[in-house]
């Protein structure tokens, strides 16, 4: 087995350069990753990052191992490595370079978490502690000052409740998403489902559905459970956000073939007639606590966790959530599933 068999067997991209610091040798997997031709390259040229140069020095002049963080750019952004040099016996050294990326991304959305949720409920705890100061103070004796406040206390302690809750139905739907179902469930009895489930809701806000092909069938292997509370929370962002005396238009119709998906596939859109959104706020609506209008979402009592939901849900059988909005017209939120065969 020759040297070259060894390297290209090596999955992360490794190169052997020479006391000149010159490259000899690179796996198919660092020309990949740096994206040319490495052989007789200088690595000095290639990486010219000082603590990686430092590192690969030592390595040559001091016959030392060691590592450090390399960052590279490509057409998907910025990659994180961590670069080892280890010398090799006979003169030169074995450069390796594991990719961090996804590990050091996964850190920042756990800090990020954190911190949104450290915030999230640190304002209703703010205001309750405030509101049970002022009652055992300056409100001891003020009946209506109690009412006003219990209400408001009521409200910032079921906000809270509903996050709970929401985080947990995050974790769970996170733990689910590698595992696809396998139950034929009917998107529109699903619809038909939750519709009814609304009817409070809708009727409240004067809003009336429009849902013509929920008379149909349009099977499809998934979670009901998930189904049922992804489709929830879509419709209620519906009637929350798409106007008092409103329609909101249910629609469900079988594809030939999705492109994205590259099969068969079953489309369900559900669009309003609200306000509509700007665009430069269509990327990031799936983000955890990402709210387009922070005050209005929370007296709508949303905890900016439901579209984040939705898109794990999505994930997980297989399929795809696409959103569009024109300002003045409204929104739809489209989901597209694999068809079942």
């Amino acid at each position: 087995m020759t040297l070259e068999a060894v390297l290209e067997g090596i999955p992360m991209p490794v190169l052997l350069i020479g006391d000149d610091s010159r490259i000899r040798l690179a796996n198919s997997a660092a020309s990949e990753m740096f994206n040319r031709d490495l052989g007789g390259a200088s690595v000095v040229s290639l990486v010219r990052q000082a603590p990686v140069l430092a590192v690969i020095d030592a390595s040559l002049t001091a016959a030392q191992a060691g590592q450090a963080r390399f960052l590279l750019s490509g057409l998907s952004g910025e990659n994180t490595y961590i670069c080892r040099a280890n010398p090799l016996p006979d003169g030169g050294a074995m450069l390796s370079f594991e990719d961090q990326t996804q590990q050091e991304d996964s850190e920042i959305m756990r800090r990020d978490f954190v911190a949104n949720i450290s915030h999230e409920l640190r304002t209703p705890l703010t205001s309750l502690i405030g509101f049970i100061e002022t009652l055992r103070g300056p409100a001891r004796g003020d009946v209506d000052a109690h009412d006003r406040f219990l209400t408001i206390m009521d409200r910032e302690a079921q906000r809270m409740n509903r996050m709970v809750s929401d985080l947990l139905s995050l974790s769970r739907v996170e733990v689910d998403e590698r595992i696809r179902p396998r139950d034929q469930v009917d998107l529109a009895a699903v619809l038909r489902s939750v519709v009814a489930t609304l009817e409070g809701k809708l009727s409240d806000a004067s809003v009336t559905v429009s849902a013509d092909a929920l008379r149909d069938s349009f099977p499809i292997l998934g979670d009901r459970d998930q189904l049922t509370q992804l489709f929830l929370n879509l419709i209620e962002n519906a009637i929350k956000y798409g106007g008092t005396g409103k329609t909101i238009h249910i629609g469900v119709e079988n594809l030939d073939r999705d492109l994205a998906l590259r099969q068969p596939a079953v489309r369900v859109d559900i669009r309003d007639e609200g306000e509509g959104i700007d665009a430069i706020h269509l990327p990031r609506l799936t983000e955890r606590f990402y709210r387009v209008d922070d005050h209005r979402s929370r007296d709508q009592g949303g905890t900016g966790l439901g579209l984040a939901i939705a898109k794990h849900i999505v994930s997980r059988h297989r399929g795809r959530l696409k959103i569009t909005s024109e300002q003045g017209i409204g929104s739809c939120f489209s989901v597209f599933f694999p068809r079942a065969q």
